[in-house]
């Protein structure tokens, strides 16, 4: 069974929403937020229960309370919301509706309250249209944020860059997809690498050669795991000022460091400058080996393999980029005596 193989489920819902047809609306109409004598409008043929009402608050944290009884071994939430709300008026509020959106908001955050004080250890992502509600308050209750439904490799690239500006890398949920399948599995999986990186792939898609290659990728990422998710991130080279990209994290103790390479939509010589690395220990000595190589393919960095002392990095820096489109390199650094 995929239990005895170590796979784990998760589960996505979107506990805040209702259809108008529902049974819950013909018992409690009044639950919705819902204009009285007006044709209502649907968003995604949906109306937003009105969390500022305390049952409704009671009934949206049973509806998570009742799948984790049930299913204890759930490994995952994704809590999306699509619609904004919309038909606005609150049955509950009644003369007080200026107060709606304010009660609603404390109201979602009384139920995830609820949620993470029972289950503390139970990993949530937050999704709204995208990115719609990543904010630091949902941070308490959200172990990631699902930064946008562009999963476009190239566009993820700048979303992953404006992102990194305010919140954590650990908070970035990147996916490796079949969007933009003109991009090499190679180039897909090294810029979801940097970020909390997960598939949404059919590996039927996938040839022997790409499968094996996602799999060393994903063993490199388990291992390097807490250096990507807890190290320091340093933005090198920005997208939006050359046909390149650069980012780099650095281990807690500047030990290890996971360097990344991009090369975008490169113009003739836009690969002759070299690349600056920040955060190392300029007192040590770092060996480059680049990761994430496909299968019989080697490296043609002219650094791979070598020993380059942390000030000669941050202050010369390496050659990383080429003037190959969509194209991307993982280096992994790490202090030897």
């Amino acid at each position: 069974s995929a239990k005895n193989a170590g796979v784990k489920f998760g589960i996505w819902i979107e506990p805040e929403m209702v259809s108008p047809k529902s049974e819950l609306i013909e018992k409690h109409p009044d639950w919705a937020i819902l204009q009285p004598n007006r044709q209502p409008y649907y968003f995604r043929n949906q109306l937003v229960l009105d969390l500022s009402n305390p049952k409704v608050q009671d009934y949206v944290f049973s509806i998570v309370d009742d799948i984790m009884k049930e299913n204890p071994d759930l490994a995952f939430f994704k809590w999306d919301c699509n619609s904004p709300i919309t038909n606005i008026y609150s049955p509950y509020q009644g003369e007080k509706q200026n107060n709606l959106y304010i009660d609603h908001v404390k109201g979602l955050y009384n139920v995830l309250e609820r949620i993470k004080a029972k289950y503390p250890n139970l990993p949530m992502m937050l999704c709204s249209g995208g990115g719609g509600r990543s904010d630091y308050e949902a941070l308490k209750y959200f172990t990631e944020f699902w930064c946008s439904d562009n999963t476009d490799p190239i566009e993820r690239l700048f979303i992953q860059w404006g992102y990194s500006q305010f919140f954590p890398i650990k908070s970035m949920d990147a996916h490796v997809t079949s969007w933009n399948s003109s991009a090499s599995i190679k180039f897909r999986t090294d810029v979801a690498f940097m970020c909390k990186m997960g598939f949404d792939i059919n590996i039927k898609e996938l040839s022997q050669p790409e499968q094996e290659f996602c799999r060393t990728a994903v063993a490199n990422y388990t291992r390097l795991k807490k250096v990507i998710l807890d190290g320091n991130f340093y933005r090198l080279v920005s997208p939006y000022e050359t046909n390149h990209t650069s980012v780099m994290h650095v281990g807690e103790n500047q030990d290890k460091a996971v360097v990344y390479a991009y090369d975008i939509f490169p113009r003739y010589a836009e690969n002759s400058f070299a690349v600056k690395l920040q955060g190392l220990d300029p007192s040590k000595n770092y060996r480059i080996e680049e990761i994430n190589l496909m299968p019989d393919a080697k490296s043609r960095l002219s650094s791979n393999g070598k020993t380059y002392s942390g000030d000669f990095l941050m202050k010369v820096g390496l050659n990383l980029f080429t003037t190959a489109k969509l194209s991307s390199r993982v280096l992994e650094l790490t202090a030897v005596n």
